[in-house]
């Protein structure tokens, strides 16, 4: 399955960027007991079986040679892993964790997936686009039942981490470049993509606030109905990391680009997860932002953050229109505190050039 497909067929071209100084963060953003990591640039990868040894030998080495020392695989391919791993790259599985849109789990566990606000379930009527299949993070058997696919994948000698994607709720508000592609405007929560309001979720709220969150008159306005959610996708999160550790294999995530948007738009409260390093997915074109705004949410991260585990910061690669841009979506993340870039899009020779002349 192509990651985030339908964002990215819908990307607006002509996003305005400006060529503008490059800002560094102001005094005090940076914690005092920020740890000092090592610069550390990923790339996000989907296996070509195809792909012969050699091939991939010359290319992971030009990847390290640039200053990459990781990747996120989104399939399991051992010869990917293996060669990456030779040539001193990480070998990290991608893994899809409340978006689950498999055949056979549809058929077999349909009350696992969550409800929105009109009583839709996403197992047969799901949101936006036919692969949003979401699950209801509040059901204990389904927390087990990713636990148990994580433990599995981790339990390769080959696979050095994990790297959760999906790992929040439905966007119940898009992107604004986005909107015209579905022709929606979603200037507040609307119910059919607000979730979660199954019979779990409305029980357990109950048994904490003594109130059914389907008798909230303002919804989008509870707070307590708000931490619910973030605090559900937290408990996922740091029951993975757990199992991660066990193993003594790393843990990192893909979120969205700044916790205040991410706790906004799919219940994202990644400032308190337990992990060794985020990907906020800085993807400025869909927000309609230029390219300084890229140094911006890495600031807003890296201060939240207090220096807990890295930031790496996600650059989308279509959203940048030439190699300057680039430039400066890489020195703006850097000089605000970033501990290195992680890479959405085709990183071909230009790019790796590019990444070489920066200073480390």
């Amino acid at each position: 399955m192509n990651k985030r497909k339908f964002i990215k067929s819908a990307l607006v071209a002509g996003a305005a960027t400006l060529s503008l100084p490059i800002q560094p963060y102001a005094a005090g953003t940076q914690a005092a007991g920020r740890r000092k990591v090592k610069r550390k640039h990923w790339v996000w990868i989907n296996p070509n079986p195809a792909d012969r040894e050699e091939d991939l030998q010359q290319q992971y080495a030009a990847y390290y040679d640039a200053g990459i020392r990781g990747i996120f695989f989104e399939a399991d391919s051992e010869k990917h892993y293996r060669t990456a791993k030779s040539k001193k790259l990480e070998a990290h599985r991608w893994m899809w964790i409340m978006n689950r849109g498999e055949k056979e789990l549809l058929q077999a566990h349909p009350e696992w997936y969550a409800k929105n606000r009109n009583g839709d379930s996403c197992a047969d009527k799901p949101p936006y686009v036919n692969y949003y299949r979401w699950l209801c993070p509040s059901r204990e058997e389904v927390r087990t039942y990713i636990e148990e696919q994580v433990n599995n994948t981790l339990a390769k000698d080959y696979v050095d981490g994990i790297h959760l994607d999906y790992i929040r709720y439905c966007d119940v508000i898009l992107p604004v470049n986005l909107w015209s592609k579905y022709g929606i405007e979603q200037n507040r929560e609307l119910p059919e993509y607000d979730f979660c309001y199954c019979n779990v979720c409305r029980n357990n709220f109950s048994a904490l606030h003594g109130m059914d969150p389907l008798d909230i008159q303002y919804p989008d306005q509870s707070l307590s109905w708000r931490k619910f959610r973030y605090d559900n996708i937290t408990a996922v999160v740091n029951r993975l990391s757990a199992v991660a550790h066990t193993h003594k294999k790393k843990i990192t995530a893909a979120v969205f680009p700044t916790p205040e948007v991410a706790k906004r738009i799919v219940r994202q409260d990644w400032l308190n997860w337990n992990l060794d390093g985020i990907c906020p997915m800085i993807y400025h074109g869909f927000y309609r932002e230029k390219v300084s705004w890229i140094g911006d949410a890495v600031a807003e991260g890296v201060s939240g953050l207090h220096g807990r585990f890295p930031l790496y910061a996600g650059l989308f690669l279509p959203d940048f229109e030439n190699e300057e841009e680039l430039k400066q979506g890489i020195q703006h993340a850097l000089a605000n505190g970033a501990d290195g870039i992680s890479f959405f899009g085709r990183v071909d020779e230009k790019v790796l050039a590019l990444l070489k002349s920066i200073p480390a």
